[in-house]
């Protein structure tokens, strides 16, 4: 009988465990980590993560970041390395080598030939005092004081600290380098991230549906405008500047009020001073502000001149939400 509390201590204790050993990586931080950043910040080549078993695991996932937010890098697996896959470090490299340990026999044959090459090696491990630690230029101290596994044997505590070092790392890296979310876009143009970094207003409105009717239209011009757009809504343009716009529940609303709408024009019913977007505006904003004002559609407009209308059916489509 699987017992339902205990599993959710262990799980609990487990969450608990690596949220501390995390919490004390802080006093670990020293001039090495600070080096380490002003190295890589200042090389001209690339960055190499190397490791061997559930490190070079961690040691992708680095890569990964690194490369998404401007810091060029990539994976080497330390036991592909000395089998030929050395040759993938070039002369300026900056090479982090991580290992909980730091004494893999897989590492302490990598080390003197990364050595022997010249490159900077920044070490990642929780035992400075290893061959890892002591051959390092510099080192990335991860100590945890045990695993979470209750046998202190799988890596869990201690891998958990190499990845939160690299995104320090790596988030350190962004900062100096003062990267923005136009950076961050450029490496991630695919995706529902991409389209929230990279989409526009202008991108995704159909000019072909561009509901309007003027001041002086009749409710009947307008309910047809209404409907053969199929937006839900038109704008009241003058001189190709908004004045207003219509709704269906304003139609709604208009013909529970007025027994008679002889002669009621489409200035009598209009919402003055519509919410309004740009083109040029990034569509994420858009879907803000309507989720912001309860809405569902927005007039778009540059300067002054009225565009069209964006439905939340345009941004649903994209897969934006």
């Amino acid at each position: 009988m699987i017992n339902k509390d205990a599993i959710l201590a262990s799980a609990k204790r487990t969450i608990l465990s690596e949220s501390e050993s995390i919490a004390a990586l802080v006093q670990f931080l020293d001039d090495d980590f600070y080096k380490a950043a002003e190295i890589i910040y200042n090389s001209k080549n690339r960055v190499v993560v190397t490791g061997i078993g559930k490190s070079a695991i961690i040691a992708s996932k680095i890569v990964a970041t690194l490369n998404s937010t401007g810091t060029p890098s990539l994976f080497l697996h330390a036991a592909e390395a000395i089998h030929g896959d050395l040759g993938m470090v070039q002369p300026g490299d900056v090479v982090i080598c991580i290992s909980k340990s730091g004494n893999s026999p897989e590492i302490k044959v990598l080390v003197p030939l990364l050595k022997r090459f010249g490159n900077v090696l920044i070490g990642m491990t929780a035992n400075k005092e290893s061959f890892l630690g002591t051959e390092s230029d510099y080192v990335l101290h991860a100590y945890v004081d045990k695993e979470a596994c209750p046998n202190n044997l799988a890596p869990t505590n201690s891998t958990t600290a190499q990845l939160v070092l690299g995104d320090a790392l790596a988030v350190c890296l962004m900062e100096m380098r003062d990267f923005k979310s136009d950076d961050f876009a450029k490496y991630h143009p695919g995706g529902a991230l991409g389209k929230k970094l990279l989409l526009r207003v202008g991108d995704m409105l159909d000019t072909t549906h561009k509901p309007q009717v003027g001041p002086a239209s009749s409710i009947k011009e307008a309910i047809v405008e209404i409907s053969e757009k199929r937006l839900g809504v038109t704008a009241v343009v003058e001189n190709n500047k908004v004045t207003g716009i219509i709704t269906d529940g304003d139609i709604r609303r208009m013909l529970n009020d007025r027994d008679n709408i002889a002669g009621v024009t489409a200035a009598d019913i209009m919402t003055r001073n519509p919410k309004t977007i740009q083109t040029t505006d990034m569509a994420v904003d858009a879907l803000n502000k309507m989720e912001n004002f309860a809405i569902t559609q927005l007039v778009v407009v540059d300067e002054g001149e009225y565009k069209g209308v964006l439905h939340l059916h345009d941004i649903l489509k994209e897969g934006l939400v």
